[in-house]
């Protein structure tokens, strides 16, 4: 993607930039309180991989976490799986963030339907405290699931947050899933308690979803009480299953919440992996593992201050949404939208950052490229001078993205390219205001997380593309898979390639000065003639082209054999698949990747196959291909439109 030689800096910090950063208040805090001196980011780095415990004890000081017992060692126990931090602390992270009670904005929120709205810190604690309240009366208590099948509003918030001061432990999805993808995670978890939304409201359209709670009700025997969360100020439509209260009616008269101490590794939440091939994966992380991680994350990778603005594009279903609603953690103000963001048209995320007066905005890469197809040049229209960072993640983010962010929306913003993923809830390689961005570059690797790239012999390796895998131990990886009794699952999700080492299952190639470079996952690999490279830099050459909106490419060789390469393309409007654009694919691939990469047919095909979240499903594709029947080559309601792998799977019948 980027020879070293020609890298491009699109931005870099100033003086200020430097010395108002958070992470230049906690370098000098270092200094002063542990004696500790570091001349950059790369030395601090290098000292938080190297003495983890120091570093990650310096967390809970800097951030005087709130412990209501000690603990008797910072890591008593670093293999990977199994590490053990903190042992002994009992804390609570709806503690810290509900530790602000004044009259700053706490959420600001939009829908498709409703304007701007905001709720202060003092009435969110308000509205948490009469609905943890309402669950204790229900008697929900320590160690219970809390389910949740709502869109990303206010009172979803709430109710995490009630259920978190309990020590309950929470599961959402969000409300466009259908029946069969809830009960496949709920189901799992057996909740005893579900939040639900009556309705909700998409691309213009509106969705009731009584009956579907109803029938994900009687599915989940585990149920004492469901809770609907209004959606409008209308009566929900239709009939009330067993034992379900409206939302005022979960309510308790209280002023104050009784935060329950719950030891470091209690459970905060089950997040869960796309299920594309099997039960989704309930990952489960900790209390005081997400408080630190994100803590961390938000305050020195993010920079996000209390007068902050911060927002991130995502739905209930997604990890950034626990990301989002952790910005509280650090007093920020925190913007939630519900709807699409293209309804009415793709301006719309636009729109809100200008009316919310946003100063972090946080989208997909594959919104950013939306945009560019779209011609769509944001600083002409809307008036984004509050706007300081810009945030891309959920795939690679090409260079043509990086550079149409600096053009079309501000020239004087901290692009944050960052990837990560559901498993760990945060980013592995992240942003850094003490860094230039070069064009096509992740920054840097994220503190206290000791990222390298492994060949196929299991060598550490730099400027060369590898396995991304994480070598020592980060307080936010699962403390377990849910009802995983013996660790196999877990074990084999991470751990199987390299014994004691995490294999995120990511092609990376980290430069000499640890920026780095994410090149799709390594379960898609293209291996051509022996040459194994991810499918990133494939897209960004064939999507750059005006007439193709979206493309999947699959390799269709296995082991010891060559296969074809098999490319799928979306057009758009008004373009065809003629001999024309045929040949300006292949004349461009061949030029930009190597005679290799030319694909061996091509189809024009409605839609590319997607998960829920949007990931292009690259695996259960080749899959079929290979003449594996879709229902085993993927779990169908993990998918955005089950439709798209019928017409690719069309094309191969005989």
């Amino acid at each position: 993607m980027n020879s070293n030689a020609s890298r491009k800096i699109l931005w870099q910090p100033g003086t200020s930039d430097i010395e108002e950063a958070n992470i230049t208040h906690y370098m000098q805090w270092l200094y002063s309180e542990k004696n500790l001196s570091f001349e950059s980011y790369s030395d601090l780095w290098q000292w938080s991989v190297d003495d983890i415990e120091s570093f990650w004890e310096s967390l809970w000081d800097y951030f005087d976490i709130k412990s209501h017992s000690p603990y008797k060692a910072v890591l008593s126990n670093d293999n990977m799986p199994g590490a053990i931090w903190f042992n002994g602390a009992t804390l609570n992270y709806a503690e810290h963030a509900l530790s602000r009670r004044d009259d700053h904005p706490a959420i600001i929120s939009q829908s498709e339907v409703d304007p701007i709205s905001t709720i202060t810190y003092k009435e969110l604690y308000q509205e948490v405290a009469e609905i943890a309240a309402g669950l204790r009366n229900m008697g929900v208590k320590k160690g219970d699931r809390v389910a949740c099948l709502a869109p990303n509003t206010p009172n979803t918030l709430i109710a995490f947050l009630a259920a978190s001061s309990i020590g309950a432990v929470w599961s959402s999805c969000s409300p466009e899933f259908g029946s069969h993808s809830v009960l496949e995670r709920f189901q799992q978890i057996e909740p005893t308690i579900l939040f639900a939304s009556d309705q909700y409201n998409f691309g213009g359209k509106q969705y009731d979803k009584l009956e579907q709670v109803n029938e994900i009700q009687k599915q989940l025997p585990s149920l004492k009480h469901t809770i609907i969360i209004p959606c409008s100020d209308q009566k929900p439509r239709g009939t009330l299953g067993h034992n379900t209260l409206l939302w005022n009616e979960a309510k308790e008269p209280a002023t104050e919440i009784i935060f329950e101490p719950v030891p470091f590794s209690h459970p905060l939440w089950v997040l869960y992996s796309s299920g594309t091939t099997g039960l989704p994966k309930p990952i489960v992380q900790s209390h005081g593992g997400i408080l630190l991680e994100l803590l961390k994350s938000l305050t020195f990778h993010n920079n996000l201050k209390p007068d902050d603005r911060f927002f991130w594009f995502t739905t209930t279903g997604w990890m950034m949404w626990n990301y989002l609603i952790s910005g509280l953690l650090i007093d920020t103000t925190i913007l939630l939208f519900d709807g699409s963001p293209a309804y009415p048209d793709i301006k719309t995320v636009w729109k809100f950052a200008e009316q919310s007066k946003m100063t972090y905005l946080g989208t997909s890469a594959s919104y950013i490229q939306g945009c560019i197809k779209q011609g769509i040049k944001p600083n002409a229209e809307f008036d984004l001078s509050s706007l300081s960072s810009l945030g891309s993640t959920g795939s690679p983010l090409a260079p043509e993205g990086f550079q149409w962010i600096y053009d079309y929306v501000s020239p004087n913003l901290l692009l944050a390219s960052v990837s990560g993923g559901t498993d760990i809830c945060t980013g592995l390689v992240t942003s850094c205001p003490l860094l230039p961005v070069h064009i096509g570059e992740i920054q840097c690797p994220a503190l206290g997380t000791k990222v390298e790239a492994f060949d196929a012999n299991g060598k550490a390796v730099i400027n060369e593309v590898g396995e991304l895998v994480v070598t020592k131990p980060i307080p936010s990886m699962p403390i377990y898979f849910w009802n995983d009794l013996d660790g196999s699952r877990y074990k084999e999700s991470y751990f199987e390639m390299y014994a004691g080492v995490w294999r995120h299952g990511d092609w990376i190639k980290i430069l000499p000065d640890g920026s780095s470079i994410i090149y799709g996952r390594s379960d898609s690999t293209l291996n051509r003639g022996g040459v194994r490279t991810g499918t990133s830099e494939f897209y960004r050459i064939v999507e750059d082209l005006p007439q193709v909106m979206d493309s999947l490419i699959v390799d269709t060789g296995r082991l010891g054999q060559e296969g074809k390469l098999i490319l799928f393309i979306v057009l758009a409007e008004q373009s065809e698949l003629d001999e024309s654009l045929i040949d300006k694919i292949r004349k461009g691939l061949r030029k930009e990747l190597s005679p290799r990469h030319v694909p061996d047919q091509i189809y024009a095909v409605p839609q590319i196959p997607k998960t829920l979240n949007g990931k292009k499903l690259e695996v259960p594709v080749k899959k079929i291909l290979a003449g594996v029947p879709i229902g085993q080559a993927i779990n169908k309601d993990a998918m955005a439109d089950p439709l798209a792998l019928e017409h690719i799977e069309g094309l191969f019948k005989s």
